[in-house]
């Protein structure tokens, strides 16, 4: 055998591995990235679901701000009652002590 054969072949020979190491290589990476029709599917459902429950998560936000300001506003208004009440009270009680003096007065 020639040394010229002999340089061909070993050539060749480490072409053809070089070829399959890079053929594995390949393989191997798309073997690993590879995303199977399922799993899109089920990501597109997952993403589906997610922004359906944020959608339900900003009305309920929406409906809980309208009923605080609902539950807020009825809060001053009976808080304006009790005052007008708790008023209408300390002027009965002192027109009671006005009257209670002046019977007393009046008695003796």
């Amino acid at each position: 055998m020639s040394p010229r054969f002999q340089f061909v072949l070993a050539t060749a020979a480490i072409l053809f591995v070089a070829f399959c190491m890079g053929w594995f290589a390949n393989w191997l990476l798309h073997r690993f990235t590879r995303v199977a029709a399922d799993d899109v599917a089920q990501l597109d459902r997952m993403s589906q679901e997610l922004h359906e429950a944020e959608e339900t998560r900003d009305q309920a936000i929406t409906y809980l701000q309208q009923r605080e300001a609902e539950l807020t506003n009825q809060l001053s208004q009976t808080e304006a009652e009790l005052r007008a009440a708790m008023d209408g009270l300390r002027d009965a009680r002192h027109e009671t002590e006005e009257l209670r003096a002046w019977i007393e007065q009046n008695r003796s």
